[in-house]
Order: C-alpha cells, then structure tokens, then sequence
C-alpha cells in the first residue's frame, strides 16, 4: 500500500467537522456570489482579472519571475480593496438580498390582490392605445431614491389614474410610476439604466426596467409605444410579449399569491369590466 505523503498526512489529521463546516460555507458564498454576476459586465471583468492573475502566476513559477513573485505575495490587501471597489454594485446588491425579511409582501397579501389587478387591465389598456408605460411595483427594497427623482402622488391607485397619467398630452408620460400597496407614490421618476446587453428590440422603457430590476427587488410593468406590447421584468430579466392572463399569472406568482387568488382576482375584475 503506497505511504500517504506527510502534508497530505497532516491535512487529513486536522480535517473534522468544523473544516467541513468553513469549506462548504466558503464554498456556498463563492457560488452564490458567481450566480449575483452572471450575465453582467462585472462577471466579464472577473474572468479578465482571473485570466491575468493566472497567468502572471503561471510565467512568474515557469521564469522564476522574482519581482512578480514579490507582487503577487503582496498584492492580496490591494485586490480586495480593488474588489469592493469594482464590484461594489454586485456586493450592494448581495447585501440588499440579505436584508429582505418577506414581512412586507405577507402582511400586504389582499391589498395586493386588487393592485395587481389593476395594474394588469390598465397595463392592456394603454397597450390597446399604443401608450408607452413603465409601472413600477414596490416589493422589499425601499425605492425612495427613485421616488424622489418624481413628482409626488400619494394618490389612490385605480386603472383610470394609470391611464391619465401616461398619454404623450400629459407632463408625466416619459418617466415611470412609482406604486407602493394601493398606492401611487410618485410619477415621471427616472429609472437607473442597464449596462447588460438587450436585444435591439427594446428601447430606453426596457433598459431602464432591467436597470432597476437589476438593483431591487421591483417588478417592473413595461407598455411598449411603437408596438404596444406588454413585457414584465424581475430581477434583471425581461418577459416580453405578455398576454393579459399570462402577466396576470406572473405578478400573482411574484408577490407569492396563490393560483386560486389568481383566479378569483380575473374573473372578478372579468365581472367588473362587464358591468
């Protein structure tokens, strides 16, 4: 039987459930902070910086590159302070997740089931228009940066005030609506755009959905205005083309309302609408 090597000996040795522990809880960080990056510019600097650091270490161990040796045993402090600086949205966003408690969207269930509803017939209403919208819904994170960009509202929500507010005759038609519970907060707020790539397709409505999406956890309703189409977006991904029922269904998922709530919410704005 071959003789385990001494390192090899002295690492299994101080191996117990505690290094278990520390290995897969370092482990689970560095994945999950992978998963906040991907599909982001931050996640293309990272493999840059991986790629340099990689090959400096490589050339410096096959040259016996002194100075870069020196650099690298020394530069640990310097690409931390680096990391924090450079990926300082990633992190913010990280922290934020970390922050959501879910007290909010549970406490708020039946307010919730109306707003939703309306949102969605308003939504179709200035698609049948062709009148360009960005409706954004409150979740966990708090949005007062981005309803102090607006002119505060603090009015009732209903599907007849979303209408008014976005037609092109209006003051407020470029900028987005703010709506917390019932109400809406703020109107013609300016939302932080996305630097991710987009299909060309989507306009300056869609990148700026994306770009707040991206940084809370808002729900943002998007009426296109030249082709009068309906897309949702959540944490940083955008649903294009929705129909009435399938974005229905999908706010109803979003704020954890059940399939049954759903249903009952359509046919009873089904009801009203006939009436």
């Amino acid at each position: 039987m071959p003789e385990i090597p001494e390192g090899l000996r002295d690492v299994l040795i101080r191996f117990d459930i505690s290094a278990a522990v520390d290995i897969v809880i370092v482990g689970l960080s560095i994945y999950w902070l992978l998963l906040l990056v991907r599909g982001t510019t931050a996640m293309t600097v990272l493999r840059g910086v991986g790629v340099l650091l990689i090959g400096a270490f490589v050339l410096s161990r096959i040259f016996n590159l002194m100075v870069i040796n020196w650099i690298l045993r020394n530069s640990v402090t310097g690409l931390l302070v680096g990391a924090l600086i450079v990926f300082q949205p990633e992190i913010r966003r990280a922290l934020e997740r970390l922050g959501r408690t879910g007290m909010r969207s549970i406490l708020r269930k039946e307010e919730r089931q109306d707003t939703l509803n309306m949102i969605v017939r308003a939504s179709f209403g200035l698609a049948r228009s062709s009148t360009g919208a960005l409706i954004v819904i409150e979740r966990e994170t708090g949005l007062q940066e981005v309803i102090d960009t607006g002119i505060p509202m603090n009015a009732t929500l209903s599907v007849e005030l979303l209408l008014s507010i976005f037609p092109e005759t209006g003051p407020l038609h470029d900028g987005a609506v703010v709506i917390r519970g019932g109400t809406v907060v703020s109107a013609g707020c300016t939302l932080p755009l996305s630097d991710s790539p987009l299909p060309a397709e989507y306009g300056m409505r869609h990148r700026a959905a994306v770009g707040l999406t991206e940084r809370t956890d808002a729900v943002v309703v998007v009426v296109s205005e030249e082709r009068g189409a309906v897309s949702l977006s959540s944490n940083g991904r955008m649903v294009p083309n929705m129909d009435e029922t399938r974005l229905s269904r999908q706010l109803h998922r979003l704020f954890d309302l059940d399939r049954r709530e759903s249903t009952e919410a359509a046919a009873s704005g089904g009801e009203r609408r006939a009436s």
